[in-house]
């Protein structure tokens, strides 16, 4: 193999079956450092540069995240990015099959691919990364898109410094949120004082008392990169109140606020501002929306719904156009954005979605030697195994996967409830076939402050009206009313979708073990993570500790958990939808 070998010929000898066979790290190290300058040497454009990430859900350390298979788009949205997958994604992007970049932003041969190319994100890694792309880029400034005080064990523990000080380290400059208000407000505020400031700006102009209005937050930061001035405004989750328990944000209201934001833009504009960027958690089709009904905005830099957006999209407005992006999560991606300026202002902007593969990117020392002070206190509850998977667990995707069917098994069987509900989270790393279940991947499915379990006796109308309710969430052609999540998960109960259909019709022909759905019978129902549970209620009830006592039952005599097959609705009117692949 030539030592000056195209990033395409590395990447095709690195998929041939033969090389395949190989130990990884012997096949890597042939060309480590050349590799590493293909994929992360990215030529400067203009004075001035932001490197994004989001939704990295806590995860500290290399991980596995497996692209969605289902990822329907409907409305203007329908066979439109973010909402391609597999094939469909790779013909787009003009990838090959087989590929390190199709096993970034696919689950196309996913468990073979993660075997060939390795874990992904890791705050060793992305450190190492950031800095590279810095020196390159001075004055470029870090911005991270909110989810990453929650998703893990350690997060939960620390009620988020962790996740707090490992930002502060790898050098982020402004932020925005929306699971990080779970902690509750006067967590929130707490860790921002002790932990942030005066380093990091946490930002967000959509946040406002309940009272007099007044901003809870910055709604934006102006800084100067090589002699332009430039305005990050900050967009929180809008709709943060209704998602999650209200009682822990009891005081603040949250909203898209296009108004206030078309204010803002107008003001840091009138304070010199050459580049404008909205740091976004609404979610990327809200974005979409928003970029074609405000003006002035050069780009949105998004978050919230976990798409890996390889390619930015163009949103044509009054003014002109605005690039609108996201970076994926779990710290599997990070974005680079460059945006040169002239006398007439922006003149041109370019973008990458840089895969972060942790066995192509040296460890940053120092960035290792503080996760694992974090991590020291808890390791010996983190590592405990109760079996192995005898198959991939994954969570993302419009409906179930085998993770969320893990969990909805472990429901019914615990609770002796014949149907079950588990909330469309899109966080949550994927387990390899014949690695360990221990408790920091179960946590990693299901560590939130509100995750007791519960047991409801719902009549069968009430079953229909909860399902059309997240399904007009998720499938509402206005992107306005959708609020990101995935669709609710379902164990025990069979069901049609048709995702087209307008709301209140999208949900048909429920039916229990063969039998329909009577919409005036009560049916005991188990779940977890209510938002509507009063905090004074609120006992020891982890439903991680629940899946835990099943696993100790359901394990082969080899210590093996085979694979919960997905129970996914039946689909209907969605046949050429590129956002599906069966």
């Amino acid at each position: 193999m030539s030592m000056d070998c195209s990033r395409r010929e590395w990447l095709s000898v690195l998929g041939a079956g033969w090389l395949a066979h190989m130990p990884l790290a012997q096949a890597l190290e042939w060309n480590e450092p050349k590799a590493f300058s293909k994929f992360y040497d990215i030529p400067r454009l203009g004075q001035v540069s932001f490197l994004h990430m989001t939704d990295c859900h806590a995860q500290l350390l290399p991980n596995h995240f497996r692209e969605p298979s289902i990822n329907i788009g409907v409305g203007e949205r329908t066979n439109q990015l973010p909402h391609v997958v597999g094939p469909h994604l790779l013909k787009a992007l003009g990838v090959d099959r087989g590929t390190r970049d199709a096993y970034a932003f696919t689950h196309l041969d996913f468990s073979s691919a993660a075997k060939r190319y390795g874990a992904t994100g890791g705050f060793s890694h992305l450190m190492t990364l950031v800095k590279h792309l810095k020196a390159s880029r001075p004055g470029a400034m870090l911005l991270d898109g909110g989810d990453s005080w929650q998703g893990s064990a350690t997060a939960l523990w620390t009620q988020g410094e962790d996740m707090a000080r490992a930002c502060q380290l790898l050098g982020v400059d402004v932020m925005t949120g929306h699971w990080e208000f779970t902690l509750g407000a006067q967590r929130v505020q707490a860790l921002i004082q002790t932990h942030l400031k005066p380093q990091i700006e946490f930002i967000a102009q959509n946040v406002k008392t309940t009272d007099f209005e007044d901003p809870v937050f910055k709604p934006y930061v102006l800084r100067e990169q090589n002699g332009v001035l430039c305005a990050v405004i900050g967009q929180a989750f809008p709709y943060t109140p209704i998602a999650h328990p209200k009682y822990m944000v009891p005081g603040w209201t949250f909203g898209i606020q296009e108004k206030a934001l078309q204010d803002i833009i107008e003001e840091v504009k009138e304070k010199g501002a050459k580049v404008v960027i909205l740091l976004s958690h609404n979610g990327l089709d809200v974005d979409l929306k928003l970029a074609s009904r405000v003006q002035g905005l050069h780009a949105i830099l998004g978050g919230h719904t976990h798409d890996a957006l390889p390619k930015p999209v163009w949103v044509n407005n009054s003014s002109g156009q605005t690039l609108v992006t996201n970076a994926g999560c779990n710290g599997k991606f990070i974005g680079l954005l460059d945006v040169a300026v002239n006398a007439s202002g922006v003149h041109k902007l370019s973008y990458h979605l840089l895969p972060v593969f942790s066995n192509l990117i040296k460890p940053d020392p120092e960035m290792d030697q503080l996760i694992k002070e974090i991590r020291a206190p808890f390791l010996e509850q983190l590592q405990v195994s109760f079996g192995v998977s005898e198959g991939l667990l994954y969570r993302r995707g419009n409906f179930n996967g085998s993770a969320d069917q893990l969990i909805l098994n472990a429901l019914m069987q615990e609770l002796d409830a014949p149907i079950a509900f588990s909330p469309g989270f899109r966080w949550g790393s994927t387990l390899l076939a014949g690695e360990s279940l221990t408790r920091e991947w179960l946590m990693g499915q299901m560590a939130t402050t509100y995750s007791n379990h519960n047991l409801s006796y719902l009549k069968g109308s009430e079953i229909k009206a909860i399902l059309e309710d997240v399904g007009d969430n998720l499938f509402h052609p206005d992107p306005y009313y959708q609020q990101g999540g995935d669709m609710v998960r379902v164990g025990g109960l069979r069901y049609t979708c048709e995702p087209h259909a307008r709301s209140g019709h999208r949900i048909h022909n429920l039916s229990l073990k063969g039998k329909g759905i009577d919409p005036s019978k009560v049916y005991k129902v188990a779940g977890w993570a209510s938002v509507n549970e009063p905090q004074s209620t609120q006992g020891e009830r982890p439903v991680w500790r629940l899946v835990e006592n099943y696993l100790t039952g359901h394990l082969s005599r080899q210590g093996q958990l085979a694979t919960p097959v997905p129970q996914l609705p039946l689909l209907r009117g969605v046949q050429s939808n590129h956002g599906l692949i069966t």
